[in-house]
């Protein structure tokens, strides 16, 4: 059975108490993926790729984020890089039976959002990345 991605979300927004705490937790995330090309730094928010992260007025965000790993080894990467990096851990690496091949780990950003990378390989996709140009 073939599963289309990279359609149903156009972005995600975290709404964080310290912006600088996540700046470094989500930093440390993205370049254990090799995602590290992915962050943009501005002076009240960052940002990667789809993902926007600036300081909370009010309350702050509470969800679950899954990054995609490419192996099992950036899974393991993923969790050790955001427990250095001021995460909790949620789920030590390793297979789950959601699925056949479902291998993740789960910690608790500075926040307490519910952040997993999983690999599900191996898996054959269409495309490395999608690229999307505006017209008109």
């Amino acid at each position: 059975m073939a599963h289309k991605l990279g359609r149903l979300i156009d972005h995600l927004h975290l709404r964080v108490a310290d912006l600088d705490k996540s700046r470094a937790f989500y930093r440390a995330v993205l370049t254990s993926l090799d995602l590290a090309d992915a962050f943009h730094d501005g002076d009240h928010y960052f940002a990667a790729d789809e993902l926007y992260v600036d300081a909370a007025d009010g309350s702050v965000s509470r969800v679950h984020l899954a990054f995609q790993a490419r192996t099992r080894a950036q899974v393991d990467a993923f969790h050790t890089a955001a427990l250095r990096a001021g995460g909790v851990d949620n789920g030590r690496p390793g297979l789950r039976d959601y699925h056949e091949q479902y291998y993740a780990a789960f910690v608790f950003d500075p926040d307490g959002n519910n952040i997993e990378a999983v690999c599900d390989a191996p898996t054959q996709r269409s495309a490395a990345v999608i690229e999307v140009e505006r017209t008109g």
